[in-house]
């Protein structure tokens, strides 16, 4: 162990590059894990929002549809729906499998997030007129629950509690929770300035979000605060490690960062990417995570850096001889997929 230590510092991260976006980035989700591996969607200004293999990045399609930017995007646990979330005034539903449009749900502003039940039958929305909506899939036709509260546009609403709750994040700087059965707002957090970005993490039940240089964590049901990192600059999005080892983030500094999460101590930063980075989330399965930028790409960064992972090659190092033995592993300097 101390030998691998010891060649932590001659590591070099190799990210792989996904390209095909031709605007800013602006969200990206993981699936679940499924009998076919994991898969990432991302959102993007430029309208058209891509599905591709988790842990290679590989393009698997385009969904074709919105008239305006998508703001945002997400997967069901199994990855057979996707939904995007978009300026047109629309959510969209997605067969992720098929690609074909399911359902347009029509709003009165632009949408900005989307969320999936566990069990994939509701959808809830949130966006510029300030009221989230919960959508049953089953009856399209039926007028969806409004829940009105929030005081400016709505950036982020995500299930919780097994789904009997409701986390929201506005431009009023507040996150709020929800109960789903009363649909009164149980729980507020204010905040001096506007929160950036929001994930929750239903393992342990911790909600991890962003404001200015901070990175914040709360228990999600309590909104009692666990701990907050301030990074080198302005932040707009981390995520925590499923294990809870690491988190990491980006943002204004075209930067990563990757922190310690028991001592918060900073382990490593990459110059990213060659715009602001706006989104970074961890695969179901911790290996790697990906991050979506200002510059068009997404990129794909391993959590251990020198492990044989997707499209990552590891070379021992008594395989390439004594003298070499700080190359870890071997990989071109930038691989495209």
């Amino acid at each position: 162990m101390s030998e691998l230590k010891t060649q932590k510092s001659h590591e070099k991260q190799t990210p792989l590059t996904c390209s095909g976006h031709t605007r800013p980035v602006v969200d990206l989700a993981f699936s679940g894990i499924t009998p076919y591996g994991y898969f990432l969607i991302s959102a993007c200004k430029d309208g058209k929002p891509m599905l591709r293999q988790g842990d290679t990045g590989d393009w698997i399609g385009t969904f074709l549809g919105h008239k305006g930017a998508v703001w945002g995007a997400t997967l069901n646990t199994d990855a057979t729906k996707a939904a995007t979330a978009a300026a047109d005034f629309t959510a969209k539903v997605w067969d992720a499998v098929s690609g074909d449009e399911v359902l347009t749900l029509a709003h009165k502003h632009i949408v900005k997030s989307v969320s999936f039940t566990q069990d994939s039958n509701c959808l809830l929305t949130g966006g510029n007129d300030k009221v989230l909506r919960i959508y049953d899939l089953s009856k399209p036709e039926a007028a969806p629950l409004e829940i009105p509260g929030h005081t400016s546009a709505i950036k982020k609403a995500l299930w919780c509690n097994g789904d009997q709750q409701i986390l929201s994040a506005a431009e009023d700087k507040t996150i709020r929770l929800w109960d789903r059965t009363s649909m009164e707002a149980v729980k507020t957090l204010s905040f001096d300035t506007s929160v950036s970005s929001m994930e929750y993490v239903a393992d342990g039940e911790i909600l991890v979000i962003t404001y200015g240089k901070t990175i914040a964590f709360y228990n999600a049901l309590s909104l009692d605060l666990i701990k907050t990192v301030e990074a080198p600059a302005s932040i707009n999005s981390a995520s925590l490690h499923p294990e809870k080892d690491f988190f990491v983030a980006g943002g204004d500094d075209f930067k990563l960062y990757k922190y310690d999460y028991s001592t918060k101590e900073e382990l490593e930063s990459y110059k990213g990417h060659f715009g602001p980075v706006h989104c970074v989330r961890f695969s179901p399965d911790g290996e790697l995570y990906a991050s979506g930028s200002e510059d068009g790409t997404l990129r794909l960064w391993q959590t251990a850096v020198g492990k044989t992972y997707g499209l990552w090659k590891c070379v021992l190092p008594e395989d390439l001889g004594a003298e070499n033995s700080e190359q870890l592993y071997t990989t071109a300097p930038e691989i495209k997929a």
